[in-house]
């Protein structure tokens, strides 16, 4: 038995770390590795509340923020990337991140702003709304950035790619739609075959497809979204590790759902088209919203347009405000 296997034996245990969001599901969770250098995967929403759950959450295990050795992100999003400096600064840890954030977070913020008024203003989004998604997004760069700075980072990690992290050996799978840099890590774990999934194959929920928010390359969410389900189709998964709801055992079958989701979506944004329930994103957006975040379902739905467009399915014409309309072809 070699040495990196024995260390695996010693202990493969995993826990779940929870932090609070203000929005559905209102949790996410981190994923600690208790092995001989113990490993990160995650690491939680930003805030003081949510540095004292993570830090109270390890600690229940016996554990401190200082003892964790490996950090491993799986996109940047604030929920998942929102106590890396709390652990850097508690344990100075190998950092691992996905290698296309580093130049997603490179982007100019003046040319992000223009970039992401023109395709909110195309999907119908105006007046305070459209000044709000402009701000939302460059904000949202500035602030992720920060929370994952790009000199923390030790190893970014390309598509496809088997590392070694501590003991525990890692392949790479690349999964976007809902974030665009989205890596998932496959690892074999006390006899089982492992997917610390970020924001892929949850357990109760599809995540809303955002991509790149309404930058550059939001068109390609949906398309995106089924090429990343075709890839986790081909894995052989027995548990998954999710960043939101409880680990589980139903990877085939939450791949599946999220594939029928995407299906559903397909549906009723072509039969809303139909029945004229509205021409633009914003309007469509809107009949689907409900007392879910509008925002995010806008960068959906007009993702979800634009595929539909390039299948032949619709046709679009941009009006004297800038604003694309669709009809069915």
């Amino acid at each position: 038995m070699n040495e990196r296997a024995e260390q695996m034996q010693e202990s493969t245990t995993v826990h779940r770390l929870e932090c609070s969001v203000d929005w559905p599901p209102e949790n996410v969770a981190a994923y600690f590795v208790d092995c001989a250098e113990p490993i990160l995967f995650d690491a939680g929403m930003a805030g003081e509340t949510a540095r004292e759950e993570l830090t109270d959450d390890i600690a229940a295990h016996g554990y401190e923020l200082a003892d964790i050795e490996h950090l491993v992100v799986t996109h940047p999003h604030t929920d998942h990337i929102g106590q890396v400096q709390a652990v850097i600064d508690a344990a100075d840890p190998e950092v691992y991140a996905p290698a296309t954030v580093q130049e997603r977070f490179q982007r100019d913020p003046e040319d992000l702003e223009a970039t992401v008024r023109a395709n909110a203003q195309a999907a119908g989004v105006q007046g305070e709304y459209l000044d709000d998604a402009v701000e939302m997004s460059v904000e949202s760069l500035k602030r992720d950035s920060s929370l994952l700075p790009s000199e923390a980072v030790d190893h970014w990690l390309g598509r496809g790619e088997t590392v070694d992290i501590g003991p525990l050996t890692v392949e790479t799978v690349h999964t976007p739609g809902h974030q665009a840099d989205h890596l998932c890590y496959l690892a074999d774990l006390d006899g089982e075959r492992v997917l610390f999934s970020g924001d892929m194959a949850l357990g109760t929920f599809r995540p809303v497809a955002m991509h790149t928010g309404f930058d550059d390359g939001y068109e390609d969410a949906i398309g995106e979204f089924y090429a990343a389900l075709d890839t986790l189709a081909e894995l052989d998964v027995d548990r998954v590790f999710t960043g939101h709801d409880d680990p589980h055992t139903d990877f085939d079958a939450r791949v599946q759902h999220d594939r029928e989701s995407l299906d559903r979506l397909l549906d009723r944004t072509r039969e809303a088209l139909a029945n004229g329930s509205g021409s633009t994103a914003v309007e469509i957006a809107f009949q689907r919203s409900g007392d879910r975040n509008m925002e995010y379902l806008v960068i959906e739905t007009a993702s979800a347009l634009a595929h539909l467009e390039g299948e032949g399915v619709l046709t679009s014409e941009t009006d004297e405000h800038g604003v694309r309309r669709y009809e069915v072809a």
